[in-house]
């Protein structure tokens, strides 16, 4: 019974924000915000790697997701939008605004992630009681929190993919009573936006939230540099690379051709690279093209073996205006470009032209998904490869905590693989240079371009420790109030 001598709870003060997701860790964003007219999420991301990631995806909302009136979505990424299925499964049927970009690539994004969620259910229910290596394979699913059901359908990917509503950089969008959206170019993949919200506050001046997304490194092929912002009154800023420096792209080039030249032409072998479809793999058929025509890499043939990136590719050249301009090499190469030129870009369409790829024994650069070797086709490649001393894998993107493609960079001498013990025999390449995220010195500059400091910089999108440094950078460099944000933590706009 309550004690009536207590002080009366008091309703929660709006606006207010809520960090839900991509928080302590660099997947599964999702940030509340909550004013006195519309309620409403930032990005709602899908949780990968780590033993407790099944469970996050299948947790209840710390929401209703009827009671949300909107949903601003940052980029394509599955990491940023893999959760909107269950959103609509749930019970939101409100717009989602996001890039014209931003829509043609989550499309085939989500359909791609709910195909791969009915598969993996497909295969725990057929296997659950066979033979003892599937048997133990899926109880250790069910363990971490994996149902026989999918995550979500094919059919609620298309209900997502019916409340897009299609934006352009620099366009205000009135979302809600008071509640104005400013979309800017995050520089990190086609589509990818920082997003400015202005909250109106009666009588008094509207304050400014920004959420940077993802950013991209600058000078990075494809897509142009991030844009400066002027203004934020709240700013949450990721910290993916927050505790590092990248090679600069030059370095970065010669320990990619030396990685590849020492597989191709010294030891007569594979190089198999996995690669996130959206914007890595067209990011490292840039890079292949401008190589071979240098002469710094031989021949080769290419194979891009994943329908979304072949998909992710033709909608990357059908939005080559927003782009640099050395994509049209790159429309050149994929629409019927000369078969004496020295790279030749190849897409396995069917799963008959995967399996042939395994018959190729040296010289074949195989560029496959999913980026971090947790799902996809890329794992049969490795499954073939890995045993092969004469083989290269080439990591180029982050790699979370618990994903196989981490177990690798981290020296691992076996992995498993279909339930199979594989040997790592291949070499294992990190090229570090060609992410997509910006960092520690990127992210600084950029926030370098305010005018004057936010009132609170918030911390997000990087692992605990990762944050951490960021946020000591930002105090010390820019003597800003800077703090790493905390799962489930509410605070006052």
């Amino acid at each position: 019974m309550p004690d009536p001598t207590a002080p009366a709870a008091r309703a929660p003060a709006l606006p207010r924000l809520t960090f839900l997701g991509g928080v302590g860790e660099v997947t599964g964003s999702c940030h509340l915000i909550e004013t006195a007219h519309a309620r409403f999420v930032v990005d709602c991301g899908l949780f990968q790697g780590g033993r407790d990631a099944e469970t996050k995806n299948r947790h209840d909302f710390a929401f209703d997701p009827r009671t949300l009136d909107f949903v601003l979505l940052t980029h394509a990424h599955i990491d940023h939008s893999g959760l909107l299925p269950r959103l609509v499964a749930h019970g939101f049927s409100g717009p989602i605004h996001c890039t014209a970009a931003t829509a043609d690539l989550a499309s085939v994004m989500l359909r791609d992630s709910a195909h791969i969620q009915q598969k993996e259910a497909q295969w725990r229910q057929e296997h659950a009681a066979d033979a003892p290596r599937h048997g133990a394979r899926a109880r250790e699913a069910r363990r971490r929190g994996a149902s026989d059901d999918p995550l979500y359908t094919i059919e609620d990917a298309e209900r997502v993919i019916a409340l897009f509503r299609r934006h352009r950089y620099g366009e205000t969008i009135t979302v809600a009573p008071g509640v104005n959206v400013l979309l800017r170019d995050a520089g990190h993949i086609l589509g990818s936006s920082t997003i400015e919200v202005q909250l109106a506050a009666g009588t008094s001046a509207a304050r400014t939230v920004v959420f940077s997304g993802d950013l991209g490194q600058p000078g990075h092929p494809l897509v142009r540099d991030a844009a400066t912002i002027a203004h934020a009154d709240t700013l949450l800023v990721e910290s993916t690379y927050g505790n590092r420096l990248h090679r600069t792209l030059e370095a970065t080039l010669d320990e990619l051709v030396e990685a590849m030249t020492d597989a191709l032409e010294h030891r007569r072998g594979n190089v198999i690279i996995p690669a996130f479809a959206v914007g890595r793999t067209q990011d490292l058929l840039l890079l292949f093209l401008r190589l071979t025509r240098e002469g710094r890499l031989p021949p080769m043939d290419i194979y891009v073996d994943s329908p979304l990136a072949a998909a992710a590719t033709e909608i990357t050249l059908a939005h080559r205006a927003e782009l640099d301009p050395e994509t049209e090499e790159l429309a050149r190469a994929v629409r019927g470009g000369s078969r004496r030129a020295p790279a030749r870009i190849r897409f396995s369409e069917s799963v008959e032209d995967s399996m042939r790829l395994n018959d190729i024994r040296h010289g074949a650069v195989i560029i496959s998904a999913s980026g971090m070797c947790d799902a996809g086709r890329i794992k049969h490649h490795l499954r073939n490869n890995l045993p092969r001393s004469e083989c290269s894998v080439v990591i180029t993107g982050f790699q979370a905590q618990g994903t196989l493609g981490r177990r690798l960079v981290d020296g691992a001498r076996r992995v498993r693989l279909f339930g199979e013990d594989i040997p790592v025999r291949a070499k294992i390449h990190t090229i570090g240079g060609l992410s997509a995220h910006a960092d520690q010195g990127a992210l600084l500059g950029w926030l370098g371009g305010f005018a004057q400091p936010p009132a609170r910089t918030w911390i997000v999108h990087g692992e605990a420790g990762t944050a951490e440094i960021f946020a000591q950078a930002v105090r010390e460099r820019l003597h800003w109030a800077a703090q790493v944000a905390a799962p489930g933590q509410q605070v006052a706009l």
